[in-house]
């Protein structure tokens, strides 16, 4: 038996950030994570299709600050703003009459964020689309958008088959030992009619900054070392 670590727990050192900013101790810590396994549950129910891939919860004195990864925007505002006016009533009353507000960040690439990926596949199983063709088109349009690499593992009984097994499909680079390469993670869970199959789905994006020199090699543009003998007279 291996021992799994989530994705982004391991990286969080690294590259990856809290999901939920604030400090508490005793029984207000008790209190504080209890408040955000509620505000998340009741965002998961009322935005189910949203396209919702992350929510992040801060706290400061006596307000807490809710920001939206969504690939909706409109969805989740509502018509002139009723459904965030809804949402933001029933989350003060969820945080124990606290100050709550809502911010909205906008995806601007849905096909290349794993959480989205991962979600669009559960929904395609839950439809009963082949998961095979479901798995391969998530694949070709990731690379298709510009990501470095992708992964996508389907564990469950995949066609209504009487033993559970897990398939997976990849393309291009997904080093998860590298801590420095952009990975992102993404898991959901289709409910079929034969029981609930997990997708998992690692996406490597373009890394933005350039690779330091560890030293060992030549400078770019430097002299050789330990040249042939002769090399210089030659010149």
């Amino acid at each position: 038996m291996g021992t799994k670590v989530n994705p982004i727990g391991f990286r969080l050192a690294v590259q990856k950030d809290w999901r939920s900013k604030w400090y508490a101790t005793g029984e207000e810590y008790t209190n504080n994570l209890h408040m955000d396994l509620a505000i998340r549950k009741y965002l998961a129910k009322q935005l189910a299709f949203a396209a919702v891939a992350r929510v992040t919860i801060e706290r400061a004195w006596n307000s807490v600050r809710v920001t939206l990864h969504t690939a909706r925007p409109g969805l989740v505002i509502g018509r002139k703003g009723s459904e965030i006016e809804r949402m933001t009533a029933d989350l003060q009353k969820i945080a124990g009459d606290q100050a709550v507000k809502i911010d909205i960040i906008e995806i601007k690439q849905p096909e290349t964020d794993a959480q989205l990926v991962a979600e669009n596949i559960a929904l395609q199983l839950e439809r009963r689309v082949s998961f095979r063709r479901a798995m391969k088109r998530a694949v070709q349009t990731a690379m298709e958008f510009g990501a470095e690499g992708i992964r996508v593992r389907c564990g469950g009984r995949l066609g209504g088959a009487d033993i559970a097994r897990a398939e997976w499909y990849k393309e291009g680079k997904v080093p998860l030992q590298t801590l420095r390469v952009p990975i992102d993670y993404g898991f959901a869970e289709a409910s079929t009619v034969y029981g609930i199959i997990g997708v998992k789905c690692w996406i490597n994006k373009k890394e933005d900054a350039e690779p330091q020199n560890r030293g060992g090699g030549r400078r770019p543009g430097g002299p050789r070392r330990g040249g042939r003998r002769g090399d210089a007279g030659r010149r």
